[in-house]
């Protein structure tokens, strides 16, 4: 691209899409030109607040205008059809997670988008944040000793309410589950082992899970997900030598502890604590903007081969899920 900006279509205008616009103010490569909802009311009152000149309530009219790329923050069960019609038209999409429904969605993806020569990227903006590169530093500096343990969770009690959670093509992993399920991807890769347990209703719709993922050299990740209970929301990065938490809301927190054993019953602690850019998802849309820019079909700290891996173990997940509950499987 010739451009020194990238021309940003948001799709949707949830609270995401809120906070991600919000956020590209603070994008020099980056500025958001046009806004599609379905709802025309919904549209100018986003255009307005956020001073954007075009909005539609067609999606197809939007990828007409002149606009470079594409960011989806609609309800995850329209992401392929919406992120497939971007790429088809020859515009970059970076897209809220999950970014399918299973891996078979993610790889049609990834070959829509390399034909189209286009960029595409799932907006897991967790591994863009500072706390994780500092992480990243940590543990390849070896202040941990040999990383061998993860215990990660999220869960919250959701409302049950009309929202797309609760109706088929619903999953709290896909939606909740994601995050340590990525962050187990990050410290160790794929898993050699997994064993999973949790509850699905008949329709499909995955409600709870606790997964226990193995890998070589005794290493292990246990990971829960929910959207009908609380669990605890923080992390925790075992090592041979130290340990490392990861406050609450681990996705996005700005502070971690590092623990250093001394003596039996004794440890220095350690806190290391990070600036956040607006609502997160600052540094994320900088280096995607600048990838764009730079003619990149992908980013190198969430590739296609790194999203294809960790849809793969969901699909293990919510495969074993199914089996125990007898449910309808999601088509892969």
């Amino acid at each position: 691209m010739q451009k020194d900006t990238v021309r940003w279509g948001v799709v949707g205008t949830g609270g995401i899409s809120h906070q991600v616009n919000s956020d590209f103010s603070f994008v020099e490569e980056g500025h958001v030109t046009a806004v599609c909802s379905r709802q025309q009311t919904s549209a100018d009152l986003f255009a307005r607040r956020y001073g954007i000149p075009l909005r539609f309530t067609n999606m197809s009219e939007m990828l007409g205008s002149d606009i470079d790329a594409v960011y989806i923050g609609t309800p995850h069960v329209t992401h392929f059809e919406l992120a497939s019609e971007a790429l088809r038209a020859g515009k970059h999409v970076l897209c809220e997670k999950p970014l399918g429904l299973n891996s078979s969605e993610v790889r049609t993806l990834s070959e829509l988008a390399s034909a189209a020569g286009v960029f595409l990227m799932e907006a897991m903006w967790m591994k863009f944040a500072p706390l994780y590169r500092k992480i990243t530093e940590i543990v390849n500096d070896g202040a941990l000793g040999d990383v061998r343990s993860l215990q990660a969770s999220f869960g919250a009690a959701f409302p049950r309410d009309q929202s797309s959670r609760w109706r088929p093509g619903g999953s709290t992993l896909l939606d909740q589950g994601i995050y340590p399920v990525t962050l187990a991807h990050m410290l160790f890769g794929a898993p050699t082992s997994l064993q999973a347990v949790g509850t699905v209703r008949a329709d499909g719709v995955d409600l709870r899970g606790h997964a226990m993922l193995g890998y070589g050299g005794d290493r292990v990740a246990q990971l829960g997900f929910s959207m009908v209970d609380w669990l605890d929301s923080s992390a925790m990065i075992g090592g041979s030598d130290a340990w490392l938490t990861i406050d609450k809301g681990f996705w996005y927190a700005s502070a971690l502890t590092l623990h250093h054993p001394r003596e039996r019953g004794q440890r220095d602690d350690e806190i290391v604590q990070v600036e956040r850019e607006g609502f997160g998802y600052v540094p994320m849309l900088r280096e995607v903007s600048r990838a764009i820019l730079n003619g990149k079909l992908e980013h190198p700290l969430h590739t296609h081969a790194d999203v294809a891996a960790i849809y793969q173990t969901m699909d293990a997940i919510r495969g074993q899920l199914r089996d125990q509950n007898g449910s309808t499987p999601v088509s892969a």
